[in-house]
């Protein structure tokens, strides 16, 4: 029997919604801020994944100009009906004291697309999923916020049926559960099996707290009695656990009747509960059924090694790590031809854009960080004449977090690090005069982040400020600033005079 060892998809891969079409696996993950919206992956054997990219790769699907950190694509639900892969995923506009959080429908004939027009659904909550019934209904399902002061912001989760035919939701919200008293409830997945409607949602807050409760009903608008053995999963009350987190799941079904969690989990830098550069992960749980219907995962936490499915073994080709490929995102803007050309597979070009403060037409192509010890290097060709021009290498979180390696100009064409760090700014001497193209890098080992340019090094630096904990901001009663997505690494260009002067990168290289 083959082993599925966790996280099946290491680095920021959070709020897995998994679905089996025939004998195809997919996974589907948020992407907040980060463009294509939402992250697909495909399997044979719950094994071996291979990333497809992003579904949501234009302006005609996702528009993420002025996104907040963290904002963005939340949570997308992948369901199957009518020969149609149907998609529904929440675009958050505001998060701190309101929650601003439209939702949307698009649908394809095939995982690969071409997906159609977002139909807009409700803004009443987030996290949204859909539950097509044997009788030929669906519910889209979702949590409900509460903006008003003092009360939980997340108040339970609504039902409300969807016509599939039209297009359009039809009669009222209906809610269906409040929760248990770990409060924060959200993620809702429901399933049927045995005449019973299997609801799963995740409470707690996806932090150290998470869990994944589950609750039942003979009616999919209940009423529902939730497990009274408790969560089906969360790693609360094991803080030495390699897989810390654990929480937000969804269910799938083998042909031959093996049950499977897919989850989000995250693996601290340092036990009990460091923090977490590499974001919340997706691991994979084996997943049993009592004799009276309820689920169980052995000893109700997360399993670094689980017992595959019965299938056979099906590994796929190493990934391309050429320009283009499903590994590399753009932040807040398509990359589109309007600011980026690729010269070759290993080289591209890349237009000055804005800086992060903007939260729009930033230049920006990254990819996540994916192991605890990783390089990211370039060759970076650029000439600025002024100050407010610079490109090169980064290691970036969200727009108030990241360390930047970059060529600028200070009298001469130089080399220098500046960090921000909490919206900090700070430059990190010395600054190295250069002529024509360098070679640019960075080294992260756990904790730690180095940067170079031929025998010139910047730090060790501290790099676990390129962490969910760290990037979390709080006025005490609301969120100022999330951390939801992990660390990247990346070619970044600003040029804020507006001329979108040009830098050329090439024999860029991801190792981990």
């Amino acid at each position: 029997m083959s082993e599925i060892r966790n996280p099946v998809l290491p680095g920021f891969h959070p709020d897995p919604s998994i679905l089996r079409v025939g004998d195809d696996y997919y996974l589907a993950t948020s992407t907040f801020e980060w463009y294509p919206g939402v992250r697909l992956h495909h399997s044979r054997d719950l094994v071996h994944w291979r990333p497809l990219g992003g579904a949501l790769s234009s302006l005609r699907l996702l528009d993420l100009a002025g996104a907040p950190d963290s904002g963005g694509v939340w949570a997308p639900g992948l369901t199957w009906a009518d020969g149609l892969f149907y998609l529904v995923f929440t675009d958050v506009k505001g998060y701190s004291g309101f929650f601003d959080t439209p939702n949307y429908l698009v649908t394809a004939p095939s995982i690969d697309g071409p997906w159609s027009d977002p139909i807009p659904l409700h803004a009443r909550g987030f996290d949204p999923s859909l539950f097509h019934d044997d009788d030929g209904r669906t519910w889209l399902l979702s949590n409900r916020t509460d903006w008003r002061p003092g009360r939980p912001w997340a108040s339970g989760i609504i039902a409300q049926e969807l016509d599939r035919a039209a297009g359009k939701l039809v009669g009222e919200p209906v809610e269906i559960y409040r929760g248990t008293a770990a409060g924060m409830t959200e993620g809702p997945h429901l399933y049927r099996r045995d005449g019973w409607y299997i609801l799963l949602t995740a409470e707690g807050g996806t932090d150290w707290f998470h869990q994944v409760t589950v609750a039942r009903a003979r009616h999919p608008l209940g009423p529902y009695q939730t497990d009274p053995a408790g969560p089906l999963l969360t790693s609360v009350h094991r803080p030495g656990l390699t897989l810390q987190k654990a929480g937000h799941g969804s269910l799938v079904e083998t042909p031959g009747g093996e049950w499977f969690l897919a989850h989000l989990a995250a693996r601290p830098l340092s036990r009990p509960r460091g923090r977490c550069i590499l974001g919340r992960e997706t691991a994979i749980q084996r997943v049993t059924w009592t004799e009276d219907g309820w689920p169980r995962i052995e000893g109700g936490v997360p399993h670094d090694v689980v017992n595959g499915p019965d299938l056979p073994e099906h590994p796929w080709p190493a990934v391309v790590q050429d320009f283009g490929g499903p590994q590399w995102n753009s932040l807040r803007r398509p990359a589109e031809p309007s600011w980026v050309t690729v010269l070759d597979p290993g080289a591209v070009r890349i237009l000055g854009g804005r800086s992060a403060a903007a939260h729009t037409g930033e230049s920006l192509l990254a990819r996540r960080v994916d192991a605890f010890r990783a390089s990211f290097e370039a060759t970076v060709d650029f000439t600025p004449v002024g100050f407010q021009q610079t490109a090169g290498v980064v290691a970036y979180y969200n727009s108030r977090n990241w360390y930047f390696l970059r060529v600028g100009w200070d009298g001469e064409v130089v080399v220098e690090l500046t960090s921000r760090v909490r919206g900090r700014l700070r430059a990190h001497g010395p600054a190295v005069p250069v002529s024509g193209p360098v070679r640019l890098r960075l080294d992260l080992d756990h904790g730690e982040l180095t940067a170079s340019c031929g025998d010139v090094r910047w730090g060790p630096l501290d790099a676990s400020v390129l962490s969910d904990e760290h990037a979390f901001e709080s006025d005490g009663e609301n969120a100022l600033a999330w951390g939801f997505t992990g660390a990247f690494v990346g070619l970044w260009v600003q040029d804020l005079t507006g001329g979108e002067l040009a830098a050329d990168f090439s024999e860029v290289r991801y190792r981990s």
